[in-house]
């Protein structure tokens, strides 16, 4: 596996390449929307709304048709009903109610409701601004089926990051690249966009529920032989993040171990005819464990994405 750097962004090419591309299942819609944004939330009430009026105000400016899906993993606040009342002003937001299985459950989620030709996993706190999806969208019909964002390359810019958490994000990377997936500097950035047939692909054989299942689907894709390209972002720390510095970076080291058990016991080798548990060995089936320059331009992006379908706006 060799590791490419392309501009400013970070190439993952393993040597092995996928000889076959899942087809996507058909899709009920006749015009798929181009991108599907997904969104995880756990007792999300007090902040989701905001990121939803950000994420409606960029996307209805874009050139590309797009759907919005919350996944409701279990909340028991009023996160289904913040989603519901916008719903209203919004017809392209969906609502998926879920129960509380954790961050990569809730993503599970997520990817076998959307419809779109892309699905791009967005945290609910934004984070990353919701405008970085700028630096993602011209990339799409020339490079990798999958991009991730990233707040360790060159030209990205980590924000009001305590240095203990930064600290430990980078511990946590130095495992990570030991025992599952080489060559990429941020696998925990909650901000990853997939082709919709690799994601199907991907997280059908998903097993981690928790906030290691990050790595888990990137394991999959490099196992599968997907290219991956890293992103560089703007990232700003949260004060009110979901992730315990201490607890669950204890349960993350676990999950990474995991990884490497489910690969050991051929858990992630269920094919695409067969996405059911019942194709996996028996061991699997009960495991329930987680700044490149923005084209703000429409006509630079159009021209970038010259290759791309971009279904009519409704």
């Amino acid at each position: 596996m060799t590791i490419v750097t392309h501009n400013s962004y970070s190439v993952s090419q393993p040597t092995v390449q996928s000889s076959v591309i899942p087809t996507i299942e058909p899709l009920s819609s006749d015009h798929p929307p181009f991108l599907s944004l997904i969104v995880p939330a756990y007792n999300e009430e007090q902040r989701l709304l905001a990121s939803l009026r950000q994420i409606k105000e960029y996307l209805q400016r874009q050139p590309y048709s797009s759907e919005v899906i919350v996944v409701d993993d279990g909340s028991v606040d009023g996160t289904a009903a913040v989603v519901e009342a916008f719903m209203s002003e919004y017809n392209s937001l969906r609502l998926v109610r879920a129960v509380h299985g954790g961050k990569g459950h809730a993503c599970k989620q997520g990817v076998f409701h959307s419809r779109g030709q892309w699905l791009f996993l967005c945290d609910a706190d934004l984070s990353m601004p919701i405008a970085e999806l700028s630096s993602f969208v011209p990339l799409l019909a020339r490079h990798a089926p999958i991009l991730i964002a990233s707040r360790e390359l060159p030209a990205s810019q980590r924000h009001g990051e305590p240095w203990h958490r930064h600290v430990m994000g980078r511990v946590f990377n130095a495992l990570v690249q030991i025992l599952a997936v080489r060559g990429i500097q941020d696998t925990q950035c909650g901000f990853k966009c997939f082709r919709a047939d690799v994601a199907r692909d991907i997280f059908r054989v998903q097993r981690i529920s928790g906030w290691g299942f990050d790595v888990e689907v990137l394991f999959v894709a490099r196992k599968r032989g997907y290219d991956i390209i890293e992103v560089p972002i703007n990232w700003y720390y949260r004060s009110h993040s979901k992730v315990h510095p201490v607890r669950d970076t204890i349960h993350m080291f676990r999950e990474v171990w995991q990884v490497r058990w489910n690969d050991w016991h051929r858990c992630y080798e269920a094919s695409a005819s067969s996405p059911d548990a019942s194709a996996l060995p028996d061991q699997c089936r009960l495991e329930q464990s987680y700044r490149t320059q923005p084209y703000s331009v429409e006509e630079t992006l159009r021209a970038e994405c010259a290759d791309a379908t971009f279904p009519p706006k409704e």
